[in-house]
C-alpha cells in the first residue's frame, strides 16, 4: 500500500477557518510534523497533500488547506486554491474550533460538499478547552484534541468507517474488457521521450491490472510488434502507446482488437464516451479557433513532447487551419474554459477520478467539447472506430 501512486487514492481533504487547528489536526493523523503549525492566522498558504495508511481501510491522500475566511489580498489567493482542492476531494473533514465555530461558513461549506456530492465530516477541534452545548446541536460531529491519542484514535476509526460506505471505484483499466486467461499484447515504444529505465504509470498500471485479472501479457516494441504477433498462438487484445498507432494499427491485423494505453486509462479514470464524442468537434476547427492542451503532472518536454508538439502539428495539418494553442499543467486547469473550442486532455494517470470526472463536467457546463491525447491520435489516424469497438462489447 506504501507505493499506491496519489492518483489511485481515496482523496481527504481537511477545510476550515483560519486557525481551527487543521495542520495541528493534518499531523496528528499523520503522526509527523508535515505542516508548520502557528498561533499566527495563515501560516498553511499552499494545500499539502501526503499519503497515508487508513487501516484497515487503506491508502489514503490525506490534504491540509489554507485557512478560509481570510478577506486579505493574498487570503482570497489562497482561498482560491482551497477551493480548487475540491475538484479532487472524495472526502471532506471540516475542522472547527470549539471556542470560535462559524456557523455561517459551516454552513456554506457544507452546501458545496452536497453540490459536489462530497461528503464530510464535521470535527471540532481543541475539545480539551471545553464545547459547550455544540455536543447537543451537533451529535454526529466528532470532538478531537491534538493533546489527547485518544479522541485521535476515535477520529481515525470514524473517518475509515465513512471512507468505507463510499461508492467503491472500480480503479480498473481491463477488468471487464476480456474474461481471465486472455492474451494482452502490449507495445512500448523506446524513443526519446520513453523514460530512461522505466515504463511510465499507465504501462505499469495495465502490467498489473491484466496480472489482477488472470491475463497473459506480452511486452514487446514496435520494432518487434511483428515477429512477437506471429510467435502467438492467439491474441485477444494489443493495446499500444498512442503515439505509434498509424504503424502498429497497420501491422495489427484487423480481427485483432486494438486499443491505446490512453483510452483504457480514460475508461477508468472518467467518461471515455464523452471523450470520444469530444472529437467530432475537430471538422469544425476555424482559423483562429482556440484549443487548450491540458497536461495532469509537469515534465520536460521536448522536441517529440506528444501535447505541446506532436498533436499540435498533426491538427494543424489535418484542418489546414491557423489553430492557437495554449496549455495548462497540474492542477491549473483554468476558471475561463468557455474562451475555448476545444480541450484535448492527456490521460491523466497523475489525477484521481474525481478531478478527470469534474474537468469533463465543467467543459460540458460551458458547452466546451473535451477529448483527449489517445482518442485524437486515433481519430487523426482514421482508426478511432477501430480503436473503441473493444469498449462497446461491454
Amino acid at each position: 500500500m506504501e507505493k499506491t501512486p496519489l492518483a489511485f487514492r481515496t482523496h481527504v481533504t481537511i477545510f476550515g477557518n483560519t486557525n481551527a487547528g487543521k495542520s495541528s489536526l493534518f499531523n496528528r493523523l499523520l503522526d509527523q510534523d508535515m505542516a508548520i503549525v502557528s498561533a499566527s492566522a495563515g501560516t498553511t498558504t499552499d494545500p499539502v497533500t501526503k499519503a497515508m495508511e487508513l487501516l484497515p481501510y487503506g491508502p489514503v491522500a490525506l490534504t491540509d488547506t489554507a485557512g478560509l475566511g481570510d478577506t486579505s489580498q493574498i487570503g482570497v489567493q489562497r482561498i482560491k486554491k482551497t477551493e480548487k482542492a475540491l475538484e479532487k476531494t472524495d472526502f471532506a473533514i471540516y475542522a472547527a474550533d470549539c471556542a470560535d465555530f462559524d456557523e455561517d461558513g459551516y454552513a456554506e461549506m457544507k452546501e458545496r460538499f452536497t453540490k459536489k456530492k462530497i461528503g464530510h465530516l464535521l470535527v471540532f477541534t481543541k475539545s480539551d478547552l471545553g464545547y459547550g452545548s455544540l455536543k447537543e446541536r451537533y451529535p454526529d460531529a466528532v470532538f478531537v484534541s491534538v493533546n489527547d491519542e485518544e479522541s485521535i484514535e476515535n477520529l481515525k476509526k470514524v473517518l475509515q468507517e465513512r471512507l468505507s460506505k463510499l461508492a467503491p471505484e472500480e480503479n480498473t483499466m481491463i477488468g471487464g474488457l476480456l474474461p481471465s486467461g486472455s492474451n494482452v499484447v502490449l507495445v512500448v515504444p523506446i524513443d526519446s521521450e520513453a523514460p530512461k529505465g522505466r515504463l511510465i504509470l499507465p504501462q505499469v498500471q495495465l502490467l498489473r491490472d491484466c496480472l489482477d485479472h488472470g491475463m497473459k501479457c506480452i511486452v514487446t516494441r514496435d520494432t518487434e510488434l511483428e515477429e512477437t504477433l506471429r510467435e502467438q498462438k492467439k491474441v485477444d487484445l494489443v493495446v499500444t502507446d498512442s503515439q505509434a498507432f498509424k504503424f502498429v494499427s497497420q501491422t495489427v491485423p484487423e480481427e485483432i482488437p486494438l486499443t491505446s494505453f490512453s483510452m483504457l486509462m480514460a475508461r477508468m479514470k472518467g467518461d471515455l464516451k464523452k471523450l470520444i464524442e469530444g472529437a467530432d468537434a475537430i471538422e469544425g476547427l476555424k482559423d483562429g479557433s482556440k484549443i487548450l492542451m491540458a497536461e495532469a503532472c509537469t515534465h520536460n518536454s521536448s522536441h517529440e513532447d506528444i501535447g505541446r508538439v506532436k498533436i499540435p502539428r498533426l491538427l494543424r495539418a489535418r484542418t489546414g487551419k491557423e489553430l492557437t494553442f495554449d496549455y495548462c499543467v497540474h492542477q491549473d486547469f483554468p476558471e475561463n474554459i468557455g474562451k475555448y473550442d476545444l480541450v484535448v486532455h492527456c490521460g491523466g494517470c497523475m489525477i484521481n477520478s474525481r478531478s478527470m470526472n469534474n474537468r469533463i463536467e465543467f467543459c460540458r457546463e460551458n458547452g466546451v467539447p473535451i477529448t483527449n491525447y489517445g482518442v485524437v491520435l486515433a481519430y487523426l489516424n482514421g482508426i478511432l472506430d477501430r480503436c473503441g469497438k473493444i469498449f462497446k462489447t461491454q
